[in-house]
């Protein structure tokens, strides 16, 4: 058994695309998968399956919950050796930074930094951003709310082609922990 954890994209969020977490776990346990549990409101579910890999186990989850809810959901599907490797990758000083200031958005596939080679990246200081597997680490130190380097990285422009979903240091975090355990 392999522990995966579910990163589905906009839900619940301003009223948009509710997803209730109980509903949520009831359809993943009834697609078979085991230990099935929710992380906040967010879109985040961890589960086992002995079948499948990230790819068919995230379009089997999407088509789930669109025939379910009646709405498409982007899904990400990511074990555990991944996401520990995101964590201990982070090219920022997690262990010195609040929660709020470091992101990571996740990627449905490799991104290459040409992708990003037309942003002026120190017109954007003190927030910065680097590039991993399938990941995009975020610093930005007044939190994404107020980040104007998240909100141009999130540009339809840059991300065509791919899903990207983003979770804040406490929630990558934990989805390592959680599907540690």
């Amino acid at each position: 058994m392999t522990t995966y954890a579910a990163l589905l994209r906009g839900i619940n969020v301003g009223g948009n695309k509710k997803v209730p977490m109980a509903e949520l776990r009831t359809l993943l346990q009834g697609l078979g998968y085991g230990g099935v549990a929710t992380y906040l409101q967010s879109g985040n579910a961890v589960f086992t399956s002995d079948h499948g890999d990230e790819r068919s186990l995230a379009a089997e989850v999407g088509q789930a919950i669109e025939k379910h809810f009646g709405f498409p959901v982007d899904v990400l599907v990511r074990d555990h050796a991944y996401l520990k490797a995101v964590r201990e990758a982070c090219p920022f000083p997690a262990a010195e930074l609040e929660a709020k200031q470091l992101h990571v958005t996740y990627f449905s596939g490799p991104v290459e930094a040409e992708r990003f080679a037309s942003l002026d990246q120190p017109a954007f200081l003190p927030e910065e951003f680097r590039l991993g597997d399938r990941a995009l680490y975020l610093y930005a130190p007044d939190g994404l709310g107020r980040s104007k380097l998240a909100e141009t990285l999130a540009k339809p422009r840059l991300l065509k082609g791919i899903v990207a979903t983003s979770r804040n240091w406490n929630t990558v975090v934990k989805l390592e922990e959680l599907t540690g355990a």
